[in-house]
């Protein structure tokens, strides 16, 4: 609730300032929101090796990207490394999540207390759930050279 003492320390003067405060509020709602969708996929990549090396002997050699430099351990060395990273990202997901529902929360107070109200296009209507369905369009191309 920080960024909301800001807005209370400083009233905005007109609806211009209203507007860049509440679309700096937005843009950081979006941004918690991409960095939560990014934890979650190094989660699944962190699940994907630790099924995918559990089953396999802890003496056998494995390689570990490690700062940009690629270090051969053993299973035994790395399996507990990953799990302890996927448990971190876990908890850093949390917080998140937490950071999340306050914004949402402090982005509902200021459209509250100043009224504000999102007008929406034509063509914006079908929001998330239209947009995500059916919007992948491409073509299908043959093999190349496939008049032999």
């Amino acid at each position: 609730m920080a960024g909301n003492a800001e807005v209370e320390g400083k009233e905005p003067i007109n609806e211009q300032a209203v507007a860049n405060i509440y679309g700096a509020m937005r843009t950081e709602l979006n941004q918690i929101y991409s960095k939560i969708t990014e934890l979650e996929m190094e989660v699944s990549e962190h699940t994907l090796v630790i099924n995918a090396i559990k089953p396999l002997d802890p003496s056998r050699r494995c390689y570990r990207m490690i700062g940009g430099v690629l270090v051969e351990r053993t299973i035994r060395e790395v399996l507990p490394a990953v799990q302890r990273n996927k448990e971190g990202l876990d908890e850093v997901i949390t917080r998140l999540n937490e950071a999340l529902e306050k914004k949402k929360k402090e982005i509902a107070e200021f459209e509250a207390k100043y009224k504000i109200r999102i007008r929406k296009s034509d063509g914006e209507v079908k929001d998330d759930g239209g947009k995500k369905e059916g919007s992948a369009q491409g073509v299908l191309v043959g093999p190349a050279g496939s008049d032999k």
